[in-house]
């Protein structure tokens, strides 16, 4: 099908204004055209948001490709050289909203699935999509609850490659085999206000806590492991008092935020950064947000076999690397044993002029077809 097929199918998604947490019916398209080859198509809608399970064979193992039709708003228009809606090839580039993130991996997914098809019409196991528009957003109606339906009714997915961005300089140099989770907190300090003149009559909320928070920086949370570094514990915002620089503060606020390992568990860093505050004897009450667990793939059969794609594909040895934000693969890894991130250069992802080099597309959608191959395929 060679790179026609890639490009075009790529132009009709970035042409289609999936702001999240819309999908724009970029996954009715592709639905129909995952039925043409066999596909078992289904929707599953949850509050405005639109996900779709297609699934091709009933048996073991299962392949799974997922991602997200949404993009994050383009900004200001007039920053975008072209419309961000308007797919344009320049200087070797094609540029719009969601070209990098990720609208070029679903067009790759599902040209390599269609090429797949077609070369192993009775191919052994099964190939699914999985994919959402509520990604980019708050991520409570879409992978996660796909993913809840799938372990209700008993399915098993073995393998997941994730079309996230996940190249550095070069298609191929980088992929996710694992995410930090990330946990936030809202720490009140309550004190006594007063007159500055008279500190025995107050409890400066920010002398309470100040200990605290410098023993809280300087511990060792955890050492990680082979894949993931140790957590890291960082006050993102610090206020207090009332502006005036003759009252003693009451209430302190400190917002704080742990990326952590699979070494560490949200139960444990609540539980510890509680017993240093009550050990300091800190009147306190922390609100808590558990924005992602942490996921970890070591290697294994998947990661051997996208590796190996890549390299047949680009020459190069791919590094596994669990930097970066939370994702989707944080809901995949509970109910599919192997979850890998794997897509384009991620250099202008989120940002105005997002592009992907258009030399990228067809080696893309290859990495994902011959990894399909080496799962489903080999002895």
């Amino acid at each position: 099908m060679g790179e026609s097929a890639v490009l075009d199918l790529v132009k009709d998604l970035i042409a289609r204004p999936s702001v999240t947490p819309e999908d724009a019916d970029c996954q009715q398209m592709l639905a129909a055209r995952l039925a043409r080859i066999g596909f078992r198509c289904e929707t599953m809608a949850f509050n405005g948001v639109t996900n779709l399970w297609a699934r091709r064979g009933t048996q073991g193992p299962l392949v799974v490709f997922a991602g997200h039709t949404d993009v994050v708003p383009p900004g200001p228009r007039d920053k975008w050289q072209s419309d961000p809606f308007v797919p344009v090839e320049r200087d070797g580039f094609l540029y719009g909203r969601g070209a990098a993130d990720m609208k070029s991996s679903i067009a790759a997914f599902v040209v390599a699935a269609e090429e797949f098809v077609a070369a192993h019409p009775a191919h052994a196991g099964s190939i699914a999509l999985l994919l959402t528009s509520d990604e980019e957003g708050p991520s409570v109606d879409g992978t996660v609850r796909v993913c809840e339906q799938l372990q209700a009714r008993g399915e098993t997915l073995d393998y997941c490659i994730v079309g996230e961005p996940t190249s550095t300089e070069r298609l191929g140099d980088v992929c996710k085999n694992g995410r930090r989770g990330s946990l936030s907190g809202r720490l009140t300090v309550k004190g006594l206000q007063g007159h500055v003149a008279y500190p025995h009559l107050a409890r400066n909320a920010v002398h309470e806590v100040a200990p605290a928070l410098a023993e809280l920086v300087a511990i060792e949370w955890d050492r990680g492991n082979e894949y993931l570094p140790p957590t890291t514990f960082q006050i993102s915002n610090m206020s207090a008092g009332t502006g005036a620089t003759n009252v003693v503060p009451g209430e302190a606020s400190i917002l704080f935020n742990f990326r952590f390992s699979t070494a560490s568990t949200p139960e444990s860093l609540k539980a510890r950064v509680a017993a240093v505050l009550d050990k300091h004897g800190v009147e306190h009450h922390i609100d808590w947000e558990l924005g992602g667990e942490p996921f970890l793939t070591p290697r294994g059969t998947l990661s051997a076999a996208l590796s190996h794609a890549i390299r047949e594909e680009t020459g190069l040895d791919t590094e596994l690397s669990t930097t970066g934000g939370t994702s989707d693969g944080r809901f995949l890894a509970k109910i599919c044993a192997e979850v890998i991130e794997f897509g384009p250069c991620n250099a202008t992802i989120h940002k105005v002029n997002e592009r992907i080099e258009l030399d990228a597309l067809v080696p893309l959608k290859n990495i994902y077809r011959r990894t399909v191959e080496n799962l489903l395929l080999s002895p």
